[in-house]
């Protein structure tokens, strides 16, 4: 995939996760299907704070040659190779202990997840005609997926709210569920 077509992709998931956001009061947004697991509007802060302060601040580091992590010798891991080689990540659930430094804060109203992904939208449209003049030898490091270039970390964005479409629908439908039994 090029970033023109990720970017497309990207357009069409924004806006079904902006229309289908309206299906949803603060109230049913906090609500969590288990204490062990995420709200749905803790996924939504997941995508948007994964997005502008890492995936496109990796991408700006590559651009501007920046940074701690910024290489031109590392390579990507197995998993690395992997994901991009079929331009997604595997469909299987995961999840992490609950810390500070990885669980989303519950949102702070509706309107914070629409700016949002409003705000990562525009900045994907933003960057993706200036990712062609980013040399690939640029590199950032991801913990799991070894040094990834400007286009790598853009095209992440894609695929990582594509990834989270499955979690979305779980939580939704748990959320519908309740719905009827009141």
């Amino acid at each position: 995939m090029n970033t023109k077509e990720s970017l497309r992709q990207f357009e069409e998931i924004s806006t079904t996760y902006l229309q289908e956001l309206d299906h949803f009061g603060l109230e049913q947004l906090t609500r969590k299907p288990a204490e062990s697991e995420w709200s749905l509007g803790q996924m939504y802060m997941h995508l948007i704070n994964s997005a502008l302060y890492m995936q496109l601040r990796n991408v700006e580091a590559c651009r501007n040659q920046i940074g701690q992590h910024v290489s031109t010798v590392e390579e990507k891991t197995e998993n690395g190779e992997a994901i991009f080689a079929q331009g997604s990540f595997p469909p299987i659930r995961i999840q992490v202990p609950s810390s500070k430094e990885y669980t989303p804060l519950q949102p702070e109203s509706k309107e914070q997840i629409g700016t949002g992904l409003k705000r990562v939208l525009d900045q994907m449209r933003e960057l993706e005609p200036t990712l062609d003049a980013i040399p690939l030898a640029y590199t950032a490091r991801h913990p799991r997926l070894g040094a990834l270039h400007a286009k790598e970390w853009y095209m992440l964005v894609e695929m990582h709210y594509r990834h989270h479409l499955r979690q979305k629908e779980r939580i939704e439908t748990w959320l519908m569920e309740g719905r009827q039994e009141k």
